[in-house]
């Protein structure tokens, strides 16, 4: 009696084994991967623009908004999800990228040197200084871990705005900068709505910090990135040098952060350190926490919660007739209560985030469409 060996399916591989000497390729090339986020990209961006078309100004500063939390929210949950570094200094971050760009533009319009290149000077300013302000944060941050790590980076998101004020004839106190606000070109005309290429402007900005994210994700820094995050002694057995891998980590975020708080400076052609609260670091933390730790996509839906949520205390005291008082308390702790509930509401039915439960979701669906045919085939007892 002969007996075949049973096949078992290989298990999946590890970050950190497919960084190990001869371990096999990743599944697909790396140009088919870039064509189809290229792809992705494109599709996105295309149907944003025709939705902008159609929206009132104030809805296009909205997405404006979204855009320009989401180049923040997606460079924190690499750091985050990814990287397993805890970080709640990056409201701080984002005022240093608008203050670059601000100062910038304002320094150009001095000298009146105009044209198109100058908002991508600017904007490409702020990510420098602001990956240069993350190196040193990282650097500092590099044989910390747990609590001591935030405690770093909370003193720093109390130090930026504190800096702002001491030095008041740079960032001129707590009055705050301002400078020439974007106009579309004239091409486009005289009545195109300048609300809607801010929003233009933003979009670019945020899909190419998704375009790029995503390319990182899936290269062998970002399969370095999780090994350090799932075990950093293993990871330095690979050969991975992990501390070098933290701080550009650190180094990537922070640029992100600053072209975020660039292009949301952009917005209103004004910066102060009022726009960049303390609470701002906590409502981005809990914003990819909700969305999904370490995935871009729950990225997207913490952009959109920080949005919605934010505008929820003002829509409130629109319609209830509250007095002055009240209206401004409920303004300054709403959106934190609420950020807190929706955070508990949705740890507990859906630990994966946002983004987990809908990955769950369709998982489940997938599964029950491929039972029914099955299923009808069976026959009749």
């Amino acid at each position: 009696m002969t007996t075949t060996p049973t096949e078992t399916a290989p298990a999946p591989a590890s970050p950190l084994r497919r960084l190990l000497p001869g371990a096999p390729a990743g599944r697909e090339p790396r140009g088919s991967t870039l064509l189809r986020h290229l792809a992705v990209a494109v599709f996105v961006g295309t149907l944003v623009v025709l939705v902008t078309n159609q929206l009132a100004p104030y809805q296009n500063l909205q997405v404006a908004r979204v855009c320009a939390f989401l180049c923040v929210t997606a460079g924190h949950t690499v750091l985050v999800g990814l990287n397993g570094q805890l970080s709640l200094g990056h409201g701080a971050l984002m005022a240093t990228g608008a203050y670059t760009v601000a100062l910038t533009q304002q320094a150009l319009d001095e000298r009146a040197v105009r044209g198109w290149w100058t908002l991508p000077a600017s904007l490409l300013a702020g990510v420098a200084v602001t990956a240069l302000g993350g190196l040193v944060v990282g650097l500092a941050a590099a044989r910390l871990r747990g609590p001591y790590l935030a405690g770093v980076t909370l003193a720093v998101a109390t130090l930026v705005p504190a800096v702002t004020t001491i030095f008041t004839g740079v960032f001129n106190g707590e009055q705050g900068l301002s400078f020439p606000a974007q106009t579309p070109p004239a091409a486009l005309g005289a009545y195109f709505q300048p609300e809607r290429w801010l929003a233009w402007i933003a979009l670019a900005a945020a899909l190419l910090t998704m375009l790029l994210l995503a390319n990182l994700a899936r290269s062998r820094f970002g399969r370095s990135l999780r090994a350090v995050r799932d075990d950093e002694v293993a990871a330095r057995l690979a050969g991975i040098p992990v501390a070098r891998t933290q701080v550009l980590a650190f180094v990537v975020s922070a640029a992100c952060a600053g072209l975020g708080g660039g292009v949301y400076a952009m917005l209103t052609a004004t910066v102060a350190p009022g726009k960049f609260p303390l609470d701002l670091s906590l409502f981005l933390l809990m914003a990819i926490v909700i969305g999904g730790l370490g995935s871009l996509a729950g990225a997207v839906w913490g952009a959109l919660l920080l949005v919605a949520l934010q505008d929820l205390p003002g829509l409130l005291t629109e319609h209830l007739s509250l007095s002055a008082g009240l209206a401004q308390r409920l303004e300054g702790n709403l959106a934190l209560a609420v950020f807190g509930l929706v955070l508990i509401v949705v740890m507990l039915a859906a630990p994966g985030g946002l983004q987990g439960g809908v990955r769950a979701l369709t998982t489940r669906l997938r599964r029950a469409v491929r039972r029914r045919p099955a299923t009808r085939r069976s026959p009749d007892r």
